[in-house]
């Protein structure tokens, strides 16, 4: 009879985090800016379909980093836990913070019992009537959660990155000053001084949603053309 090998617990987690963080660095960078306006998203990804952003409900949205598949997954459940949560309560009942508590219960769960962990990390915005009322949760592989202040930095060389974000963010910047941030921070670490408006993706979190367009849902995606129009305004 063969004899298995013992791995100890604590190797093993080890080696799971390790793989999970080694996937994750491979990705692109995502930048959750909060602003003046509002929250700015913004995602290097040259593809026009396969989104790394996108709305969950009425004031909160996704981003994330990693293995495609994987973190779509997520997104999809997250909508279906808001569209049943709001209907069968009220709409103001789905918060981010009840939201991420729910990705942090699964991701928690898949890296502990699953044979691989999810290459995946996430961050969970929901905008308020003012900066000080932003909500900003950061999810890591292994279930974690952090409430972040001001911005957060995911995937890819996100140390460079966070670093010149944080250089230059202000509570103060408007949309295209948030998202023209973003963007410096995501060249920080290339060789390149800018990114073209079709590498990037973009979307933002309106903070006055309700009286500048008459509706609850304050994300909207932005194309090219609508990047290279708020780049070009003044600061």
């Amino acid at each position: 009879m063969t004899q298995q090998f013992y791995v100890s617990p604590e190797q093993l987690m080890k080696d799971r985090a390790d793989f999970a963080r080694k996937g994750i660095a491979r990705g692109r960078s995502v930048v959750v800016i909060s602003c003046r306006d509002g929250i700015a998203l913004v995602a290097e990804n040259p593809s026009p379909s396969l989104h790394k952003i996108g709305e969950i409900y009425d004031k909160i949205a996704f981003a994330a980093v990693g293995k495609y598949n994987e973190f779509e997954s997520l997104r999809q459940a997250g909508v279906r836990y808001a569209d049943v949560r709001g209907y069968s309560y009220d709409r103001e009942d789905v918060t981010a913070r009840g939201l991420a508590s729910v990705y942090a219960q699964s991701l928690g769960a898949v890296f502990t019992a699953e044979q691989k962990p999810f290459e995946v990390e996430l961050a969970v915005a929901e905008v308020g009537a003012g900066p000080e009322a932003d909500h900003l949760y950061r999810l890591t592989f292994d279930g974690s959660i952090a409430d972040e202040q001001g911005f957060i930095v995911m995937g890819g060389q996100a140390d460079k990155v966070s670093e010149a974000v944080a250089a230059g963010w202000r509570g103060e910047l408007d949309f295209a000053g948030a998202i023209r941030l973003a963007l410096a921070g995501l060249v920080a670490d290339k060789e390149a001084d800018a990114l073209p408006a079709s590498a990037v993706e973009v979307g933002v979190l309106d903070r006055d949603s309700e009286s500048s367009r008459g509706t609850r849902r304050a994300f909207r995606r932005l194309d090219d053309a609508d990047i290279v129009a708020l780049l070009a305004e003044e600061n």
